[in-house]
């Protein structure tokens, strides 16, 4: 199980003979399904190339605070937002003490005070550094910073010696790397997920649409890609940021969407139907803006396909998820389109509240399945998202 999916590792090398090690515990992260970015000191670079870090993680080795390339986007401040952890192994005495002390004296020291992400440290030296009482102080500042040391193996040095100091196999530092992530159970998941609002055109100028954000459908993404799934996000009108981890494709129609959908749902193994799709559209829209002259207008609407039922009918079809925004008869009629449509679960959202319905950033809604229904008491968005993945793992996975 790959459960380093969607993550985004920011390995720090320092001045360390085990620096020889790196690409391999690049390759070990790699292999968990992390990203990894490489960030090397000038001590690291005295014992390895940043080609062949480049090589290996396939990104830019990042190796200087003064890049006025870099500096001119901030770089330092950008690298520590995008990392999910910092890993520095092999970690230096003199690394060491340099983040212990606070300092910023280079790149790597530098993203360590700009970032509030999870940090891990491999002490790697001679064995008498190791056990130096200035080491071990430095050690215990930094774990009691919630800082992770990982503990050295014990053996034949490099310079002769024997005892602690020596940087643990890539494969442990890897594992131990991964467990700092308890969100995997979507790991080597496929899911897609549709979200936000259709717009259904009248005119060049005019649509029929409705209230949806988006903003439900996109706290579900983001929670998949948490717990280490592959999601395809595909998204019709909203007004909230994008998750650059998903494979995010944009729609406006229902039909539109249908199309994308239909075209994307082989091995996916999961299907989320989140977003507000129109369940009608103009049949003959105008090809020019419709000018007001005092008549009555009259539309003639004819229904949409539906994305959801098409989903459900494949004779391969993903878990399915359905969403139905109710505003009378809520459980009657959440009930009845889980066994219309023959999906496996529908969320029931109460829409006639207006304090959890569209645009609102909590919600309350009912897990309604053909063995239970739960409700998920009012909450945000983001944790009503982690709460409804918890109850579908638990039946269906």
């Amino acid at each position: 199980m790959k459960n380093l999916t969607n993550k985004r590792i920011l390995l720090g090398v320092s001045g360390s003979i085990s620096a020889y090690k790196a690409p391999d515990i690049v390759r070990r992260l790699q292999d968990l399904g992390a990203e990894v970015r490489v960030i090397l000191t000038t001590g690291g670079s005295k014992f390895i190339t940043p080609l062949s870090l480049q090589s290996i993680s396939k990104h830019k080795v990042y190796d200087n605070l003064w890049d006025s390339e870099a500096e001119l986007a901030m770089g330092h401040i950008e690298l520590a937002k995008w990392a999910d952890l910092i890993l520095i192994a092999p970690a230096s005495a003199n690394t060491i003490a340099t983040i212990a002390n606070g300092k910023a004296t280079d790149l790597l020291s530098s993203i360590m005070l700009a970032s509030d992400t999870i940090v891990m440290i491999a002490p790697a030296m001679n064995q008498q550094m190791y056990l130096s009482s200035a080491v071990q102080e430095n050690l215990q500042a930094l774990e009691s910073r919630k800082i992770t040391i990982i503990t050295p193996d014990s053996g034949p040095q490099a310079c002769g010696d024997n005892g602690p100091g020596r940087l643990p196999k890539s494969s442990n530092i890897a594992n131990q790397v991964a467990s700092q992530f308890q969100s995997t159970q979507l790991s080597g998941k496929n899911i897609t997920i549709t979200l936000g609002a259709t717009l259904e055109a009248i005119d060049p100028v005019r649509y029929i649409s409705n209230h949806s954000s988006g903003k439900m459908g996109m706290t579900l993404v983001d929670a998949c890609i948490d717990m280490g799934a592959k999601v395809i996000c595909i998204y019709g009108n909203i007004n909230i940021p994008l998750n650059d981890r998903a494979i995010n494709i944009q729609t406006l129609s229902a039909n539109q969407m249908h199309d994308c959908v239909m075209e994307n749902i082989v091995q996916q193994d999961i299907f989320i139907a989140c977003a507000a799709v129109s369940d009608y559209h103009v049949k003959n829209s105008a090809s020019q803006k419709i000018k007001k002259n005092g008549d009555n207008l009259i539309l003639e609407l004819i229904p949409n396909k539906d994305i959801l039922s098409d989903v459900c009918k494949l004779e391969k079809k993903p878990l399915c998820i359905g969403f139905a925004a109710e505003t009378q008869n809520t459980l009657k009629n959440a009930q009845n389109k889980l066994n219309n449509k023959a999906c496996d679960v529908i969320i029931l959202n109460d829409v006639s509240k207006t304090e959890i319905g569209f645009n609102s950033d909590q919600n309350q809604v009912v897990f309604i399945s053909q063995n239970q229904q739960q409700k998920i008491a009012k909450n945000s968005k983001s944790k009503i998202a982690k709460k409804i993945l918890k109850i579908f793992i638990k039946e269906f996975l």
